[in-house]
């Protein structure tokens, strides 16, 4: 009989399956913007619905016509900044050589940070780069959650324009309005929906074998160059723990910036998430992790040029399916 053959099982563009460390999502490049703002914002997912909108695309067979997309709700409550970080580049690589905290600081951010006891000194300080330490206030929405979360934010700019927009903003709010508009490209960052433990078939999609298979049917085969020297390499599908991975989704459209939450508000409020409450963002598509997950988002770092600049018109909105 002919040697039967076929492509190995699941993708290997993410791997090791690693379980992210924590659902604030780490972020490791940002944008090259040229004026004085933070790079990023953050907010929590509330969930999908859909708009009837005119495409204004240059080159589809749909332009000038209604069409519908799906949108994802994230409620983005103001940020708070708690402190600035300075940055030095050494021999050894990029190292924070200092932090100035602001000092009126909330005290749902004291059950995670302890203030220190004398003032901080952060005068004629040698610093290569600058980034802004925020945290979040879920206590303003209605996802049942008080203690903050916490993370660092890049900003653009030359080196003076960075500290003198530092120093303005410490201890201040910042919110989606001060760094985004309607239309613009942005990054997203999210922690996955965890699913357990899981079995070959679902983790890798290996094929089902025929009912008379001997030791197993949802099993992967033994038998291949991944098995040799008496052990099984890390190659070979195997079952494990899925989801909870750190995913970047880039070059989402936002579609709408609004301060009115009664625009998303549903009779019953959105299912498995409650009212929104905040100011909101429409981003097309859909967005990694479950509804109540925060997700950071970040100016794009290399955005489509088959992305118009302007948000598309929206006709109607259907909220039936929140």
């Amino acid at each position: 009989m002919p040697t039967r053959k076929n492509p190995r099982f699941g993708t290997m563009q993410f791997w090791p399956r690693r379980r992210a460390k924590k659902q604030t999502a780490l972020v490791r490049a940002w944008a090259d913007i040229k004026e004085p703002v933070a790079l990023g914002f953050a907010g929590y997912k509330a969930g999908m619905m859909h708009l009837i909108v005119t495409d204004n695309r240059a080159k589809t067979l749909t332009k000038g016509q209604d069409i519908q997309i799906p949108v994802t709700v994230i409620e983005c409550p103001p940020m708070k900044v708690m402190a600035i970080r300075y940055y030095k580049t050494t021999s050894y690589g990029i190292k924070a050589v200092h932090d100035k905290l602001a000092e009126n600081l909330d005290k749902d951010i004291l059950k995670k940070v302890t203030k220190p006891k004398k003032k901080q000194d952060s005068k004629d300080i040698d610093f290569d780069n600058i980034h802004l330490i925020v945290y979040t206030q879920p206590k303003l929405t209605g996802i049942g959650k008080k203690i903050p979360d916490i993370f660092e934010l890049a900003i653009g700019g030359s080196k003076d324009e960075k500290a003198k927009y530092a120093e303005e903003m410490l201890g201040k709010e910042i919110t989606v309005k001060d760094i985004f508009k309607e239309g613009q490209q942005v990054d997203l960052h999210g922690v996955t929906t965890g699913k357990g433990f899981c079995g070959v078939v679902k983790r890798f999609g290996v094929s089902i074998k025929q009912h008379k298979s001997e030791k197993g049917k949802r099993t992967a085969s033994p038998a291949g160059a991944w098995n040799r020297e008496n052990q099984t390499m890390w190659r070979n599908p195997n079952a494990g723990k899925e989801g909870y991975y750190l995913r970047t989704h880039y070059n989402h459209q936002i579609i709408k910036i609004s301060d009115n939450p009664e625009e998303v508000k549903s009779k019953a409020g959105i299912k498995r998430f409650g009212v929104v409450k905040n100011s909101y963002i429409l981003v097309k598509g859909s967005v990694p992790g479950p509804r109540k997950r925060i997700i950071r988002f970040n100016h794009s770092i290399r955005p489509s040029k088959k992305v118009p600049t302007q948000a598309p018109e929206i006709n109607y909105t259907h909220l039936e399916g929140l």
